[in-house]
């Protein structure tokens, strides 16, 4: 009965004390395991390899089929400078447990410092439909790997077969200039697949481009990316209408924060009263924010601004306007004020010119020209925006 206590305690203490749980049980392997991997993890002291391997090989004579016992040992002889004697461990945990997360990650760096790429991609997606959190550990060698023919491939057909990973790799793609490259060329593979790209990852890469200041592949991937039904909300401003249909992506609409507003999309089927368009209604609140914002891309010359816009009862303490910035500066190029009072349909347009070479890009947004949030500016009334439309003016 205290043998089979001792187990017993030894169990519950295994993964928190394990070298209480080994004194109370020698043989509890999980308890040995857990002792190996801290003294290997610890950075404040030195691990003794000899004596880790002594306990290691010791269990194993107990237990000849536990696949992270080869783990820690190949781990140990890696460390030792052993290498070749390693990887034979590795190969043995795998072939016990295909998903034993030490054997891969080392047969994943293994593998890419070898050069067999495409075996490289397979195992990250054995790593990562096992241990999904494990990416960042190997996010590093994706460049690698997606840089050979062979490797592209793989990580492609994974893609193509809804990796559980694929968002996150297209996340990481997108923070270099490298990974930009890749990103874009699978999107482009994947559209007409069975896993066509999605809106996320699309967005992940355009504001990757957008933020390397890389504007026109940028703007090309979101044209490209548009559905039919998509084409048709397309021009200088894409959804000028502001139908209810935004996939999140930079050069569609972005709905910003609406603290003391509320903004809503309408069709013209859902429309009550005619009141179809984007909708923004104050709720008698200070508002220092951004309602509304696009990514536009205007080439040099000059334009007119034009909106097709009703109000009730509108009353705007500090002003309300468009702003037209280019992205990357300070300067703004155009700002289109919105007047106050109760109005409908009423047209409103302004010209502005885009010089050239300096403005590659440019940022539509509708704001306050208030500068703190004072209960003395508080905004009230409706004002529903039906169209707001850019065209290019002949020279």
């Amino acid at each position: 009965m205290l043998a089979a206590s001792s187990i017993g305690l030894s169990r519950f203490l295994e993964n928190e004390t394990p070298t209480v749980s080994l004194a109370l049980d020698p043989l509890n392997v999980n308890a040995l395991i857990g002792e190996i991997t801290h003294d290997l993890n610890d950075t404040s002291n030195a691990p003794d390899l000899d004596a880790l391997l002594a306990k290691a090989e010791s269990a194993l004579r107990f237990d000849l089929a536990d696949a992270r016992l080869y783990s820690l040992i190949g781990e140990i002889k890696y460390r030792e400078g052993k290498k070749e004697e390693a990887y034979e461990f590795f190969d043995q945990a795998r072939k016990l447990s295909k998903t034993e997360i030490h054997a891969l990650q080392r047969s994943i760096g293994h593998s890419i410092e070898i050069g067999d790429l495409a075996k490289a991609a397979g195992e990250i997606d054995i790593l990562l439909r096992r241990w999904p959190d494990r990416f960042p550990a190997v996010a590093e060698g994706l460049p690698t790997i997606l840089s050979s023919p062979d490797g592209y491939q793989a990580v492609l057909a994974a893609v193509k077969a809804e990796a559980p990973w694929r968002t996150s790799l297209f996340a990481t793609l997108g923070r270099t200039p490298e990974g930009l490259d890749s990103a874009n060329r699978l999107l482009l593979d994947l559209t007409g697949s069975g896993a066509p790209p999605k809106s996320n990852e699309l967005s992940f890469v355009i504001n990757g481009f957008i933020n390397q200041k890389r504007y026109e592949p940028a703007y090309r991937l979101f044209l490209f990316s548009l559905s039919d039904e998509e084409r048709k909300l397309g021009g200088y401003i894409f959804n000028s209408t502001f139908q209810p249909v935004s996939s999140g992506k930079p050069f569609d609409w972005q709905v910003g924060d609406q603290s003391g507003m509320e903004v809503k999309f309408v069709s013209s089927e859902e429309a009550v009263e005619g009141e179809s368009g984007a909708i923004v209604r104050f709720l008698n609140t200070p508002v220092k924010n951004t309602a509304l914002q696009q990514y536009v891309e205007l080439p040099p010359g000059s334009y007119k601004i034009s909106l097709i816009a009703s109000a009730r009862t509108l009353k705007l303490p500090k002003e309300l306007f468009w702003s037209i910035r280019c992205v990357g500066q300070a300067s703004e190029i155009a700002r289109f004020s919105i007047p106050e009072g109760t109005y409908n349909r009423q047209a409103l347009s302004q010209e502005f010119s885009v010089g050239p070479g300096r403005c590659p890009m440019q940022l539509l947004k509708l704001e306050t020209a208030a500068i703190a949030e004072s209960w003395r500016f508080r905004y009230v009334g409706t004002l529903v925006m039906h169209k707001l439309s850019i065209e290019r003016l002949s020279s």
